[in-house]
């Protein structure tokens, strides 16, 4: 496939996921709720989010990856990405950044 249907397919993915949440390691979603998201017109198959996107976790609280969602609350579960874990001994800010966050579509088998 070429990049014309790659960055069509990566663009209509990114467009069913207007959400982003926080998950730890079982996948229960942390932090202060999902974040609303944008994203940007794929180039080679790869979107990502238009801008980084800040969430307050709490205390006692582990960061294990993001995952997308059709809505703020409940709607459909897209799957995501895991990072780094990250505990919270205190409450803090956690950020997900665009530039390296995203929906890669970019190969075809």
């Amino acid at each position: 496939m070429n990049s014309n249907y790659l960055n069509a397919i990566a663009n209509h993915g990114a467009s069913l996921i207007t959400h982003i949440a926080l998950v730890d390691g079982t996948g229960a979603e942390v932090g202060d709720g999902r974040k609303a998201v944008s994203w940007t017109t794929a180039v080679d198959g790869l979107t990502r989010p238009t801008e980084d996107l800040t969430f307050i976790v709490g205390a006692g609280e582990n960061v294990n990856g993001w995952r997308g969602f059709s809505a703020e609350t409940g709607g459909t579960a897209y799957g995501g990405a895991e990072l780094g874990s990250v505990t919270f001994n205190n409450s803090g800010e956690y950020t997900l950044v665009a530039d390296q966050t995203g929906i890669d579509h970019s190969t075809a088998v």
